[in-house]
């Protein structure tokens, strides 16, 4: 399981929601996300994008035990996540978060092992045009959206894994 979550810019349409997200100098809503290893959505929330990422950890957390039976027992999350807050609301639920940290000597952009997974899922996401801005009146229509687009996403790999078999 890999857990993160990302900014989108809001629309006059966003209302309440349109909040600032000091990290990312965005104002806008956050998608927070949970996804397997071959980065199928597990659990999905949104929140105003001035909610702390390590705040939402244990209600991700709760929703992925409650779609997956409790068999979740290891995530992969990323540097923001390394306070010990995070860590105690996930193990709350029976899931121990593993950090993975950027290399040292970094220069440029670096590859980091289990955390492209939720990267590219992200990027999946925003090649349908509605999900790159928040032009959304209601988080649940969002959810919802991004939840359509996904669903469209693992029809489609499985369309294509059906044709080469």
């Amino acid at each position: 399981m890999i857990l993160d979550s990302r900014t989108l810019r809001s629309s006059p349409e966003s209302g309440e929601r349109a909040a600032y997200d000091g990290a990312k100098r965005k104002r806008g809503a956050k998608v927070h996300l949970a996804v397997d290893t071959p980065g199928h959505v597990v659990a999905l929330h949104v929140t105003p994008a001035s909610t702390d990422d390590r705040a939402e950890v244990g209600r991700l957390a709760a929703e992925v035990q409650a779609e997956t039976s409790d068999s979740i027992e290891l995530a992969f999350v990323d540097q923001g996540y390394s306070r010990p807050k995070p860590a105690t609301a996930a193990s709350a639920h029976g899931i121990d978060l593993e950090v993975v940290k950027a290399p040292e000597a970094k220069r440029g952009f670096v590859l980091l092992p289990r955390r492209w997974v939720v990267e590219r899922s992200f990027a999946w996401a925003t090649r349908c045009r509605r999900l790159v801005k928040d032009y959304e009146r209601y988080a649940s229509t969002l959810a919802g959206l991004h939840m359509f687009a996904f669903v469209c996403i693992m029809l489609r790999q499985a369309e294509k894994l059906m044709a080469s078999t």
